[in-house]
């Protein structure tokens, strides 16, 4: 598995690459075939793979947190919402009124040492990220590379399907 630290840099090495398999994808590729092989590649590498350890995600994404999320964190942190609005979020109106967004990266909810401070009640966008296990990727197969420079196992997930194509 490529290292947190070296990943942005592994992948920027594989980006014209990268785009060449996109193309070869979107040309020869089943769409539901290609799902299923990125559940399988997800649920094989996260088997083994602690996302505490790297917080890439955590240093360069904003979430967005719902009202029943920002309801739960609030709860866990014993604060107000307000408080916890006024700490840690901003509004992201372009979703909806009531929608709001982490305001800062690295995320504010993350410990110096990597460790999130709301991990139990983290957002869902925090939960389900990097999506790999998600239908419908090769219409997003575009934001796969881009995060294939952010997340070791989206690296390794498509140098693995590289391979199982047997693209190079």
């Amino acid at each position: 598995m490529v290292k947190p630290e070296e990943v942005k840099e592994k992948a920027e090495e594989l980006e014209d690459e990268n785009s060449r398999f996109r193309a070869f994808l979107e040309s020869s590729a089943d769409d539901k075939e290609l799902d299923e092989q990125f559940k399988m590649l997800h649920k094989e590498f996260f088997a083994n793979y602690d996302c505490c350890d790297c917080t890439n995600c955590c240093k360069i994404y904003t979430v967005l947190i719902d009202n029943d999320e920002l309801l739960q964190i609030a709860a866990y942190l014993n604060m107000t919402e307000s408080v916890v609005i006024a700490l840690h979020l901003e509004k992201a109106a372009f979703i909806d009124a009531n929608s709001h967004r982490i305001k800062e990266m690295p995320c504010s909810f993350l410990f110096e040492d990597g460790r999130c401070s709301i991990y139990e009640c983290r957002p869902a966008d925090c939960k389900n990220y990097p999506f790999t296990d998600h239908p419908d990727r090769l219409s997003h197969f575009a934001s796969m590379i881009t995060m294939s420079g952010v997340c070791p196992v989206v690296f390794e997930i498509i140098e693995r399907l590289k391979m199982l194509y047997g693209f190079k």
